[in-house]
């Protein structure tokens, strides 16, 4: 499962899922990138604490993944600056919830673009360098909802389905190469956004915040246990190996039975 010696790019990775996925790459031993939105200082800490403890290069970029042009900027930056890019992983994501017909159209359009359109972008910039080099690896971080629906969510639904739909396309114009792509759809994960969520159902019902929690989830995930970033990571990191070779365009869900329903 080593990525030992090979570059990977974590869009959306100064928190969250994205931070996670980066940390592992790079206690795997392969250099990375970063890239997010943040408090500079917070985040120079951040790259440089994540390069001492892991002995490995790690770079950081501040690029917009709402534009084209920095998209496939960035994946220029980071082949400039390593030498290569053997690990494309399209985290970047935003999040929106209204209904349809109250949903604002500036909001869709961002949804879309930074959801969907800018993992179009990346993986069109780094194709030709995998395939010139003999190896690739992109993963594209959708959803379940990449998979079902939930109200209140149709661009992010959206833009998901479509991120799965372009990872099956992907990994068909890629099937006789050593270029594989891939899709992992998380339920409800670990983050500060689902811990608030469980708080104020915690005060909202006047229950401890264990019976919050899995009110909360279970409402949507049997397992009523929500994902750990961590384990992205360490689902990623496998898709990166030898044994995941003819792993091609899958969606793999990681949600606790809830597409199982």
């Amino acid at each position: 499962m080593t990525v030992k010696g090979k570059v990977a790019l974590v869009t959306g990775s100064t928190s969250g899922i994205g931070l996670a996925i980066a940390t592992a790459m790079a206690q795997a031993g392969a250099d990375v990138m970063l890239n997010g939105f943040g408090d500079a200082a917070a985040i120079e800490t951040l790259r440089g604490n994540l390069a001492r403890s892991a002995g490995v290069r790690v770079g950081y970029s501040a690029a917009d993944m709402s534009k084209a042009e920095q998209v496939a900027g960035l994946v220029a930056e980071t082949e400039r600056q390593f030498g290569r890019l053997d690990v494309l992983v399209n985290n970047a994501g935003v999040q929106h919830t209204a209904n349809v017909e109250d949903f604002p159209p500036e909001r869709w359009e961002a949804i879309l673009s930074i959801n969907l359109s800018s993992s179009f972008y990346a993986i069109r910039a780094a194709l030709p360098g995998m395939k010139r080099r003999g190896f690739g690896r992109i993963i594209n971080i959708a959803s379940v909802h990449g998979l079902v629906a939930s109200v209140q969510k149709a661009a992010y639904v959206a833009a998901k389905h479509g991120l799965i739909g372009l990872t099956k396309v992907v990994a068909l114009e890629t099937a006789r190469t050593p270029v594989t792509c891939n899709a992992i759809c998380p339920g409800f994960v670990l983050t500060p956004l689902v811990e608030k969520q469980i708080l104020d159902r915690a005060q909202r019902d006047g229950v401890p915040q264990e019976e919050a929690k899995v009110r909360l989830l279970s409402e949507k995930m049997p397992s009523a246990e929500a994902v750990a970033p961590e384990a992205l990571a360490q689902l990623a990191l496998y898709l990166c190996s030898p044994a995941a070779d003819q792993i091609r365009g899958a969606a793999l869900p990681v949600d606790g039975a809830w597409t199982a329903q």
